[in-house]
């Protein structure tokens, strides 16, 4: 492993902006910087993503996956494989390597992991549009990073140095990051007006047939969501830029991938392993804020209060206990943190915190394997609740309720779950947004939670750009 410092920039967008418009560039975005410029990164927001930023950029080798075959590209050559996507990034990572530079990415996988992945770990039916040509995992490996960190106001170039033009290119990178350009002042706008995919009627409809199922014993939650989309023109990235200003969040991300731009200000972890230890952080349980205070701290004592919200948030705790069993050591899950209050700009949310230790004989891409797509964005029990949203959604979820991640050469990883995420593709932008319905919940309530989780989105295209 190398590093060589370079001249901290509490705005990292500034340092991705040297490499935004390449392909393959990813940007994992912790948020906390713009807290200091006004922004409310989620009160309560805790763990490594909300200190460190990772940049990287040009990977030698990308894995895409299309259905039953992933495309590995490398030297400007191309081999299909009908392979587990997950067995063939962790037969590509290697043996774990020593990582003693105490930064938490030095090289290894970063990427994307679509909901739609899942279907290579569970037999789903096909009844849900497929109407995004988008692949299942779309996934670099990279060779060096710039890491960016905000407690110690410190900024690094890092790398593994597999490849010998990491090496070679090693001063031409250190001078890239050292003097990035200015961020452009690209625009962006919706071309038409944001329509759901899912009318009141058709939503209600969907939430009558989940309330059936549940009355059946079929299932005791199931995540229904709604697509929205719109006509868009512009830059991807500036429009994330944006979309973070109105909305920091500890989880955010923006990749530009060959096919399309994700744009994504999650505040949800999915899994994070860092030297063996295991930590995963469910959101379930929200509630609107409000800009009188008052009303603000009444909304947020409710949604703390709330035994149907607590009874959500506890279903999909077990589901990820029993989902961590599969790749922990017997005995070591816990829960030291359950239904923790955090506030984001537009909703208040009920968090909690599932930990425990990886077992020695499995790798981090073992565990995000053994709990994808996460439980909290699927329902519980998982399958039955996956099956019952193929069924009602009228369209894949491609990305959303996927994850962006990084699994390092040294086996340590960290990931998001992609709410609050939008996709930009040919044209058009495409987000959802949905919740978790149980026999307590009410149609109009969940219907408006939609909404609710929605409104920094649609604030985005509502808002004058920059």
């Amino acid at each position: 492993m190398k590093r060589s410092e370079l001249a901290y920039r509490p705005d990292s967008e500034r340092l991705f902006a040297a490499v935004a418009d390449e392909p393959w560039s990813l940007f994992l975005d912790s948020g906390v910087w713009r807290q200091g410029q006004g922004g409310q990164g989620g009160q309560g927001a805790r763990g490594d993503q909300a200190r460190y930023d990772i940049i990287v950029a040009r990977p030698p080798v990308t894995f895409e996956t299309f259905g039953p075959r992933t495309l590995i590209r490398q030297q400007g050559r191309a081999i299909a494989s009908r392979e587990d996507p997950f067995l063939l990034l962790k037969k590509y990572l290697g043996r774990v390597e020593k990582n003693d530079t105490g930064l938490p990415f030095c090289g290894g996988a970063a990427g994307c992991f679509a909901y739609d992945l899942g279907r290579r770990i569970e037999t789903l039916p096909a009844q849900a549009a497929d109407d995004l040509p988008l692949p299942d995992m779309a996934v670099g490996i990279y060779d060096w990073a710039v890491i960016v960190d905000h407690q110690r106001r410190q900024s690094w170039l890092a790398g593994a140095c597999r490849f010998a033009e990491t090496a070679a290119n090693w001063p031409a990178l250190h001078a890239l990051f050292s003097d990035p350009p200015a961020c452009p002042k690209a625009p962006f706008r919706a071309r038409a007006e944001v329509k759901s995919n899912l009318s009141k009627a058709g939503y209600t409809a969907a939430f009558n047939r989940i309330k059936d199922y549940i009355r059946a014993g079929d299932c005791y939650q199931v995540n229904l969501a709604q697509r929205f989309s719109a006509d868009f023109a512009g830059s991807g990235w500036a429009a994330y830029r944006r979309l973070c200003a109105l909305n920091p969040a500890p989880f955010a991300a923006y990749l530009n991938l060959p096919q399309c731009r994700v744009l994504s200000a999650s505040p949800e972890r999915f899994l994070r392993v860092r030297a063996g230890q295991v930590e995963t952080r469910p959101i379930k349980g929200t509630q609107r804020r409000s800009v009188f205070a008052a009303e603000d701290r009444a909304l947020a004592g409710w949604l703390l209060e709330s035994e149907k919200e607590r009874a959500e948030n506890l279903m999909i705790v077990d589901l990820l206990r029993n989902d961590l069993g599969k790749s922990c050591a017997p005995g070591s899950i816990g829960v030291p943190r359950l239904f923790a209050l955090e506030s984001y700009a537009t909703v208040h949310h009920l968090v909690s915190t599932v930990t425990g230790r990886l077992a020695q004989d499995k790798h981090a891409l073992d565990l995000l394997r053994g709990c994808f797509p996460g439980g909290s964005i699927t329902g519980a029990p998982k399958l039955r609740a996956m099956q019952i949203i193929e069924e009602l959604e009228p369209h894949r979820r491609n990305l959303y309720c996927g994850a962006i991640a990084y699994i390092g050469f040294d086996g340590n990883m960290d990931s998001n779950i992609c709410i609050r995420t939008l996709i930009q593709y040919e044209g058009r932008i495409y987000f959802h947004a949905g919740g978790g319905i149980v026999w307590d919940s009410r149609a109009g309530a969940e219907y408006e939670e939609c909404f609710n989780k929605a409104a920094a989105l649609l604030k985005l295209f509502a808002a004058d750009p920059p």
